[in-house]
């Protein structure tokens, strides 16, 4: 994994703005009903090469395929593993959702996901799949040059946040198996060469589950070191700079009031065997926490990827504020450990826009002029 050596480096979370035609064909094949899988395959190696670009264009250093070829995140996985074959269930909502329904009723009109239970041992089938996208990730950085990629996979845990489980006797049993399972895509990235980066909404989002909302923090902290600790197995033999791992809080426009503070868990975060850390630090409920950082130092051996853009809000962030909340961090946590990224993607799941493609890469634009002026200052 680079560091700033020289100037402050630019990259982001994962996801980015898909092509109207591509969400359609992803839908179709989450649901079955697309008779020619080599249709999408075609338009998305397209619309990768075409994502790439795109993000060097805009000025990030550390690029992606931009998840183009995923519904979600977190739900391409079902696919991959085998024991995901139970009805499918919406998503336990957050707490907020139960308190706000005035508020979040706004978003009934989103695409809906294919989230269907654990119903049988979690069993590895994803080899083509994982494959497929590293051969199209790889062909799409032929004709660029960045200074590095990365790919993203869900994290057991994050399996666990968003796929129920109904076979497995504790939530410790159906992460550990899952954790198991996901070795082989973990070291298939690892082995592409390309940074492996792992999206766990568990460790901090998990907190506005139902069962740990009305929990003592003790408890959520003892569910956040045990996904840590499935973490670290999965990925035992894989080289810590050559991973970093996504936190969030979720990924949505709302109060927020019940979000776990960093400083709650910051300690079990550094627990985790990938030497980067990519956290929301941009949007109004988490701006603040880059105080913990003085008060709970980064290891030495750890990099911070921090947001600097706040993926919820069409607000384009002016370059000087950029520099700033960059300059916060090297100031705490020195330069060469600081690099400028996004809270979250700006399409978690295909279809659903929050920013507005052409408004997210304007922000991608802030971004770099941000991170120069930044370095400007940092390294005068």
């Amino acid at each position: 994994m680079l560091r700033s050596t020289d100037r402050v480096l630019t990259s982001h979370t994962g996801s980015l703005p898909r092509p109207d035609d591509v969400v359609e064909l992803l839908y179709r094949h989450d649901a079955g009903t697309l008779d020619d899988r080599s249709v999408l395959d075609t338009r998305v190696c397209e619309a990768v090469l075409d994502v790439v670009q795109t993000q060097l264009q805009h000025g990030v250093d550390v690029v992606n395929d931009g998840e183009v070829g995923k519904v979600g995140y977190a739900t391409y996985i079902k696919d991959r593993l085998a024991g995901f074959e139970g009805e499918s269930k919406p998503r336990p909502q957050p707490l907020e959702w139960q308190e706000f329904p005035e508020f979040f009723s706004r978003r009934a009109g989103e695409p809906a996901l294919h989230t269907p239970a654990c119903t049988s041992p979690i069993i590895w089938r994803g080899e083509a799949e994982i494959q497929r996208d590293i051969r199209t990730l790889r062909a799409a950085l032929q004709a660029t040059q960045p200074l590095e990629a990365f790919m993203t996979s869900i994290s057991p845990g994050g399996i666990w946040y968003i796929l129920p489980n109904e076979y497995y006797a504790s939530d410790e049993a159906y992460v550990f198996a899952a954790a198991e399972a996901m070795r082989a895509e973990y070291q298939a990235v690892y082995e592409a060469g390309f940074v492996l980066q792992l999206d766990c909404p568990d460790l901090a989002g998990g907190r506005n589950r139902p069962q740990y909302a009305h929990s003592s923090i003790d408890d959520f902290r003892r569910m956040v070191a045990m996904h840590v600790e499935a973490l670290n197995h999965a990925v035992a033999d894989i080289p810590p700079e050559r991973m970093r791992m996504h936190v969030c809080w979720g990924n949505y426009e709302g109060p927020h009031l019940s979000d776990v503070p960093l400083v709650d868990i910051v300690d079990l975060l550094y627990r985790a065997r990938p030497a980067g850390l990519v956290l929301e630090a941009a949007n109004p409920r988490h701006e603040h926490e880059w105080t913990v950082f003085r008060d709970h130092p980064l290891p030495e051996d750890k990099v911070l990827i921090t947001g600097v853009l706040d993926s919820t809000t069409n607000f384009v962030e002016h370059p000087e504020l950029i520099a700033q909340r960059i300059g916060r961090f090297a100031d705490v946590i020195g330069r060469e450990r600081v690099i400028a990224g996004t809270d979250c993607g700006f399409a978690t799941f295909a279809g659903r826009r929050v920013v507005e493609p052409r408004i997210a890469w304007l922000k991608f634009d802030a971004l770099a002029d941000g991170a120069r002026l930044a370095s400007r200052a940092l390294w005068a």
